[in-house]
Order: C-alpha cells, then structure tokens, then sequence
C-alpha cells in the first residue's frame, strides 16, 4: 500500500534557502531509502517562508524505517536550528493509483481503468 506525506512548514523568512540548501544532502540520501519513491521539501514560490513537503513511500514498514533512521533524525535537528512553526504535515493512505492523463493525452479526474 502506497504512504503519502503532504503538507507545509513555515521557516524564517530569510533563513529559508539556507535550510534547504543545508539539508539538500539529506533530501539525496532519503530518497536512496528502500520504498522511497519520491522525497522532497520545496520553497513555495508565493511565500517566503512556506517549505511543501512531499513523500511517496511504497509501504507504512519502509516509512516507519525512514522515521527511526538517521536521515530522518538529521532533517529535523537541522531544521530545528531554523527555528520551524506552523508544521501541518499529514499521512494519507492510498488505495488506488492511476495516471492522470487518459491513453487519449486527456486529463481525468475520474477513475477511469476500472
């Protein structure tokens, strides 16, 4: 069963690009992580304190690794130093994935290979 993680913190304005750049070497490890599809922490191009994060893990077991391991514990101390606020970040299960864009190029919202 696929794992999303979605949301947002917010960091110092100012201090924002230099956490991301800080943490960039963690972002690469995690994503070596067994059942990382994706990781990433991203500025908000309309904010300039807001950091999206996102992660697509294959599995809760590969997900609960991720969140004992080191890469993990480093994010957050480092992030820590920058002082994070407003942390809205929740987990979803999936029970179905599909692609957006039919066999036709057209975009669906439906799911349609049922």
């Amino acid at each position: 069963m696929t794992v999303l993680i979605n949301g947002s913190i917010h960091l110092p304005a100012g201090d924002r690009e230099k956490a991301l750049a800080e943490t960039a070497a963690l972002v690469a490890e995690t994503r070596t992580q067994t059942g990382c599809r994706h990781y990433v922490w991203s500025a908000d191009p309309t904010s300039d304190t807001r950091v999206y994060v996102y992660e697509n893990w294959d599995s809760v077991e590969d997900l609960a690794a991720h969140l004992a391991g080191p890469y993990y514990r480093n994010m957050l101390a480092t992030l820590g130093k920058y002082g994070v606020k407003d942390t809205e970040v929740s987990k979803f299960k999936v029970a179905r994935e599909e692609p957006v864009y039919d066999p036709e190029g057209k975009p669906r919202a439906d799911f349609f290979t049922e």
